[in-house]
């Protein structure tokens, strides 16, 4: 991926200078898919330093290590992301609506229909027909 970039770059910048929109368009796509690619690689590395966190933590846990919680706790606090008491109960709860929606994520959606019924309605002005 970085070498096609970069021979993408090499090719806009080997052109003449023009000052067509074109060229500077294409410099500041190239930048934002290199800083795009490079925030991705930041949340792919903050995601494994927590999976493995929490494989730790449960790995200590069957161990029966008597703090096994400190591996997700650490990874936690080193990103500001530790609860204290007032949020621990919004966070539960956060975590088993989530859960419910995954779990019927894949339920096919059936529409609602009125419980009550509904009395006939007439749409219009009623005319007599001429004869």
């Amino acid at each position: 991926m970085r070498s096609e970039f970069d021979d993408i770059r090499a090719h806009i910048t080997a052109e003449p200078p023009r000052t067509g929109e074109l060229l500077e368009l294409a410099h500041s796509l190239l930048d934002d898919l290199e800083q795009l690619r490079m925030r991705e690689a930041i949340l792919r590395s903050h995601y494994l330093a927590l999976l493995t966190a929490a494989r730790a933590t449960v790995a200590a846990d069957s161990a029966g290590h008597p703090e096994a919680l400190t591996f997700l706790q650490h990874e936690l606090a080193e990103h500001g992301q530790l609860p204290d008491g007032e949020q621990a109960q919004r966070i539960l709860s956060d975590a088993v609506a989530a859960q419910s929606m995954l779990a019927h994520l894949d339920e096919p959606v059936v529409p609602r229909r009125s419980r009550t019924p509904r009395s006939p309605r007439c749409g219009g002005v009623s005319r007599s027909l001429r004869g």
